[in-house]
């Protein structure tokens, strides 16, 4: 008896794991429209940024006091995202988020056009510039948890750390940009001119904002505002990993991360450049932003997103305090465009890391932290270095701000072996 032919069984082997392309979150509508909204309002922003820096300069009396200046307008942006945080991330969470950003953006165009206004009137002051500020970062401190806590409904969660990566293109591109434009445009027309053009690209976000479906709540618990915040609160310190990302952005921010509130001080005195000269500062550093950005999104599906934000956050450091030495126009401008880039990639690093390790119901609230050390702590971080500035020099402050915040980052990194692990 003969055996039966055997019938070939052919086993299925499993594909690998396909590669995300960085710009395939542009496939989705609703993501599509938030990303071209940020990208032309970001440009108008970034030309008020320039344009803000410099006024602030020229209305220091004294040279010596221009860090201080600067540092004054870091702390009045400050306070009212450190106040609000904590509510704004509740709202990203209990309210649609569409609504939010249509508030925001409304309220921080209104700011912007009076802003140019008093400027093109003549009638401006530090006390009119600190009270806009103040306004506009308030506002920001809503903006920023909703709209970056509703990145991860528009798009597969495959695709999470690449559509943050876009996000950080949308604001770093215009990081190179808008600076380049508000240097012609300040020698020309002055800066209530980049303060208009900043008001009407608000207009951008608010048309994409209507555009889009909106999206409900991501919270629904019937609980007290203050139980929620504390519950936010509780999760972050509890978290293994969390609670030293937030550690180390509060670090960063209060050393070496407020060195660019202080760059037009840089600039004019240390450098010894004019006002086209200090733009081509700022868009050195946008010029990195966007290359980190670019960097970020191509490696939106990287494994070991640990070591990536430790060490990038210790380059970050380093190029803080070298840059502090530095007394070349070329050479500072080469250092800035390596500072940005490493900056983009620890803050998005940082980014993803919340946005993914977070549950949905806490995720507003938990990149409600994060903005509030970004937006808040930051600005906090120029007051007390703009301070030591106007004592010790700027440069002299960059670097001792700089080697501490690259110690504390390789301190996090071999003490923490729960950070190492992701």
């Amino acid at each position: 008896m003969t055996e039966p032919a055997r019938i070939p069984i052919e086993v299925e082997e499993p594909s690998p794991p396909r590669r995300i392309s960085a710009f395939e979150s542009l496939r989705f509508r609703d993501f599509r429209l938030l990303w071209s909204g940020l990208l032309l309002s970001n440009l108008g922003g970034w030309m008020q940024i320039t344009a803000m820096g410099y006024l602030v300069v020229t209305l220091a009396p004294q040279a010596k006091l221009a860090p201080l200046y600067l540092g004054l307008v870091g702390l009045s942006r400050a306070v009212p995202v450190i106040l609000f945080s904590p509510l704004a991330g509740l709202a990203a969470d209990r309210l649609p988020r569409r609504r939010v950003l249509m508030v925001t953006n409304v309220m921080m165009l209104v700011l912007s056009a009076l802003l140019a206004a008093v400027t093109y009137a003549h009638r401006v002051n530090l006390g009119v510039v600190l009270a806009i500020s103040a306004g506009l970062a308030g506002a920001l401190s809503f903006d920023s948890p909703a709209r970056q806590s509703w990145v991860p409904i528009l798009v597969p969660r495959p695709l999470v750390a690449s559509a943050i990566g876009l996000n950080s293109v949308a604001f770093n591109l215009p990081s190179v940009i808008g600076p380049a434009l508000a240097g012609p445009l300040i020698a020309t027309v002055g800066v209530a001119g980049c303060f208009a053009a900043n008001a009407v690209s608000f207009l951008a976000v608010v048309v994409a904002v209507a555009l889009m479906t909106d999206a409900p709540p991501s919270s629904s618990r019937e609980e007290s505002a203050i139980e929620s915040i504390r519950a936010g609160l509780r999760f972050l310190r509890g978290h293994r990993v969390l609670r030293w990302i937030i550690v180390y952005l509060i670090a960063s921010a209060l050393l070496a991360r407020p060195f660019f509130q202080l760059l037009p001080d840089y600039a004019l005195h240390q450098l010894g450049t004019g006002v086209i000269g200090y733009t081509w500062v700022v868009t050195a550093n946008g010029v990195g932003g966007f290359l980190g950005a670019l960097l970020a999104a191509f490696l939106g599906g990287i494994r070991r997103r640990g070591a990536l934000w430790a060490w990038t956050g210790v380059g970050v450091g380093l190029g803080v305090a070298v840059l502090g030495l530095t007394h070349s126009f070329a050479l500072a401008l080469a250092e800035l465009v390596a500072i940005g880039a490493l900056t983009l990639v620890f803050i998005n690093s940082s980014n993803v890391l919340i946005q993914t390790l977070s549950p949905d119901e806490m995720r507003g609230r938990a990149i409600s932290v994060y903005s509030m050390v970004l937006l808040g702590l930051v600005p906090a971080g120029a007051l007390w270095l703009g301070a030591l500035g106007s004592l010790v020099g700027v440069g002299w402050t960059f670097f001792a701000a700089g080697i501490a915040m690259a110690l504390f980052g390789a301190w996090t990194w071999f003490s923490k072996p729960q950070v190492r692990r992701i």
